[in-house]
C-alpha cells in the first residue's frame, strides 16, 4: 500500500452529505462518547446517512453533549466537527447551535438553530434564539421572536423560559414596568413546584427590583429560596441585600 494510500484518522478528507471536501481535524474522543448514549430520535435521523458515517457523526455528537456543560468549546469542537461530516442532517445542525450557545458564539449558534428550524420545520429553541439575539444586542428582535412563537406548540419549560427571555429584552430596552408584566402569569403562584419555579421567581424578583419594587422583590426572592431544591439560585442571598439592616 502507498503511503498516500493510507488512513489518517486524524484528518478525514471524505466528502460531506453536500458534497464538499471536509478537511478538518477530528478532535479527540472521549472514551464514552458512544452513539448509544443518544436520544432515539436523534439516531433515527442519523440512520439517513452511510452507516460508517453515522457512526463518526453519531459520536462526536455524543462527545459533544457528554462536554457540553464542563468544557462547552470542546463540545463546540465536536459539533463543528460532526457538522462537516452532515450539514443537511437537522439534529446535527441543531447540535452545532446549542453548542455554539453554551459556548457563547452567539451567531453562529443563531444561524445553526435557523438552519435546524428550517430543515425541520418545528419551533426550534426559540427561546435560546430569542437569547442570543439579546447577547448581540437586539433585544426587539429577541420580543419579535416570542411574539412569532404564540402560535407555536412549546412545551411548558421552553415557554417559560421565553417568557424570561423576553422580559429581559424589555429590560434591556430600559421598558421596566413592561418587563415585570411580561413574566406574571397562572404559573407565578408561590406555592407551584413546577420544574422552572424557582428559576421564574427568581427572574420576576430580579425585575421587581430593577423597577425599583423593593419590598415585592424581596417576596419573591423568598418564594424562589424556598422553590429551589436543588440550590442553583442566590435568591436567599438577594433577599438578604434588599432587606433592611438594623
Amino acid at each position: 500500500m502507498r503511503r498516500d494510500d493510507r488512513r489518517d484518522d486524524r484528518r478525514d478528507d471524505r466528502r460531506d452529505d453536500s458534497g464538499e471536501f471536509a478537511r478538518v481535524r477530528a478532535p479527540e474522543l472521549p472514551d464514552d462518547a458512544d452513539i448509544s448514549i443518544l436520544d432515539p430520535e436523534v439516531k433515527q435521523e442519523l440512520r439517513g446517512l452511510p452507516k460508517g458515517l453515522a457512526e463518526i457523526v453519531g459520536r462526536h455528537l455524543a462527545a459533544a453533549g457528554i462536554l457540553i456543560d464542563s468544557e462547552p468549546e470542546q463540545a463546540l469542537e465536536h459539533a463543528r466537527y460532526a457538522r462537516t461530516k452532515a450539514a443537511r442532517v437537522g439534529v446535527v445542525r441543531e447540535a452545532a447551535g446549542l453548542a455554539a450557545y453554551h459556548a457563547g458564539e452567539w451567531a453562529e449558534a443563531l444561524s445553526e438553530l435557523r438552519a435546524a428550524r428550517r430543515m425541520t420545520h418545528g419551533a426550534g429553541h426559540v427561546a435560546v434564539m430569542a437569547d442570543c439575539e439579546r447577547a448581540l444586542g437586539r433585544p426587539e428582535r429577541a420580543i419579535e421572536l416570542a411574539r412569532e412563537s404564540q402560535g407555536l406548540t412549546l412545551s411548558p419549560d421552553e415557554a417559560v423560559e421565553l417568557r424570561i427571555v423576553a422580559a429581559g429584552a424589555r429590560r434591556d430596552m430600559g421598558q421596566l414596568d413592561a418587563a415585570v408584566v411580561a413574566l406574571q402569569g397562572p404559573d407565578l403562584e408561590p406555592k407551584r413546584r413546577d420544574p422552572w419555579s424557582a428559576r421564574l421567581f427568581y427572574a420576576y424578583a430580579d425585575n421587581l427590583a430593577a423597577a425599583g419594587r423593593t419590598d415585592e422583590a424581596v417576596k419573591w426572592f423568598l418564594n424562589a429560596a424556598q422553590a429551589d431544591d436543588d440550590n442553583e439560585t442566590d435568591a436567599a442571598e438577594r433577599a438578604f441585600d434588599l432587606s433592611p439592616q438594623e
